[in-house]
């Protein structure tokens, strides 16, 4: 159960604070969406830091680290098994897809 709203004396009433253009505020230039982007590229770095950076680690050099993220990247992006597309590399159902769709141009 919530308690009633009161008034905080501390705080201005809306009609009266300056508008955010008062600051030179501008919005966001994200759009609709883009949470669950960050969210996805939060879960991807998550992810490798488990894999590669916390399991392999510790580190020798900075071309380790770099030499191991290209083998993790070249791994996910062709090599791991997804369960969702019928336990097949990305790469492959991505060939298999525009095979069966030859009218469509693979994007670079």
């Amino acid at each position: 159960m919530r308690r009633p709203s009161r008034p905080d004396p501390n705080r201005a009433p809306d009609a009266l604070r300056p508008s955010p253009d008062a600051y030179g505020l501008v919005p966001s230039v994200g759009s609709v969406g883009d949470s669950y982007d960050n969210a996805l590229a939060e879960t991807i770095n998550g992810l490798y830091k488990a894999e590669v950076i916390h399991r392999c680690g510790p580190w020798r050099s900075l071309e380790a680290v770099e030499f191991a993220t290209l083998e993790w990247v070249h791994w996910f992006n062709n090599r791991r098994l997804l369960s969702s597309i019928g336990h097949v590399p990305p790469a492959e159902a991505e060939a298999a897809y525009y095979a069966a769709n030859e009218d469509l141009k693979i994007a670079a």
